[in-house]
């Protein structure tokens, strides 16, 4: 089965990652045996660790490698749709048959664990026309903590994890919360994955107000966007409904009226150096109908 048409290739690391290696290597000597004739470089040296763990920290920093942040073509007016930490028995379902009313597809980062739980959901999105993607298997919170075994294992179950259920195997990946280490990029080449991160968020997996959340994820909302939202692990509002409900119609009817077409990661990358082989199109081509949507025929709240 074909993955992206790039080539997964040795890596390399960033300019950034190659100039702090090569500063500290040659400073900490320096600063030990030099360090009265040269002020400050012990200082710069520390400053320097900082700036890593600060962009480690940033989940759409450039320097740790690459890092798809936005759409590279923006001018084709869309956007990219992602759901993150599920899938979920309630919430997964009332999401898809959203999707299916408005005519949007998605890219589902689904955690290892639970797709394990819910693999006929698993199944389900591929079925719907969407796309499964690796976000881990566990979800740790110290993911970016752990040693490269521990993290090459993560990755490596999750995919198998994802190839097995969803048919094809996942090409992004998301980090857990998205914090990632130095060592993330070497261990994702290997798998056929990329790092993709987002440019928008509404915060949906901690507000509960659906009004707030709404309005910071259409704030500036423009085509290129890569927008993230939450079908596991969501807010609840007052009511105990979980917050994406709300929001998602809200989202959709936005980017209709701004005439934005809303697609998943590897449909908005179609025509660029990153988009996928024949083989997934054809998948996507063939997919069948979603089923009745249950949020237009409720038979009761999720």
């Amino acid at each position: 089965m074909r993955r992206l048409r790039t080539t997964v290739t040795t890596w390399l690391p960033s300019p950034f990652l190659r100039g702090s290696a090569l500063f500290q290597l040659a400073g900490w000597p320096l600063a030990y045996w030099a360090g009265s004739t040269l002020p400050g470089l012990t200082e710069l040296l520390l400053m320097n660790h900082a700036l890593i763990t600060l962009a480690s920290l940033w989940p759409q920093s450039p320097l740790l490698g690459p890092n798809l942040v936005r759409l590279p073509k923006a001018e084709r007016g869309e956007i990219a749709l992602t759901f993150d930490d599920g899938p979920d028995p309630v919430v997964t379902p009332w999401v898809l048959d959203l999707l299916d009313h408005y005519g949007a597809t998605a890219s589902f980062f689904c955690i290892g664990e639970r797709a394990r739980r819910y693999p006929d959901l698993v199944r389900e999105i591929g079925a719907r026309g969407h796309r499964v993607e690796n976000h881990g298997y566990s979800h740790r919170w110290n993911f970016a903590l752990r040693g490269v075994a521990a993290i090459r294992e993560e990755l490596r179950r999750a995919q198998d994890t994802l190839t097995e259920l969803a048919v094809r195997p996942p090409v992004f990946f998301r980090a857990p919360f998205g914090i990632r280490n130095p060592w993330i990029e070497p261990l994702l080449r290997p798998l056929g994955l990329r790092l993709a991160s987002w440019s928008r968020r509404g915060y949906d997996g901690a507000l509960g107000d659906p009004d707030l959340v709404t309005a910071l994820l259409l704030r500036g909302l423009r085509r290129g966007d890569i927008v993230l939202l939450h079908d596991g692990g969501c807010a609840r509002d007052r009511n105990g409904r979980p917050v994406v409900i709300a929001v998602l119609p809200r989202l959709l009817e936005e980017a209709a009226r701004k005439k934005l077409r809303v697609r998943s990661l590897d449909q908005a990358l179609e025509g660029t150096r990153m988009a996928l082989g024949s083989e997934a199109r054809d998948r996507h081509k063939h997919a069948r109908p979603g089923a009745k949507s249950a949020i237009l025929n409720p038979k009761g709240d999720p």
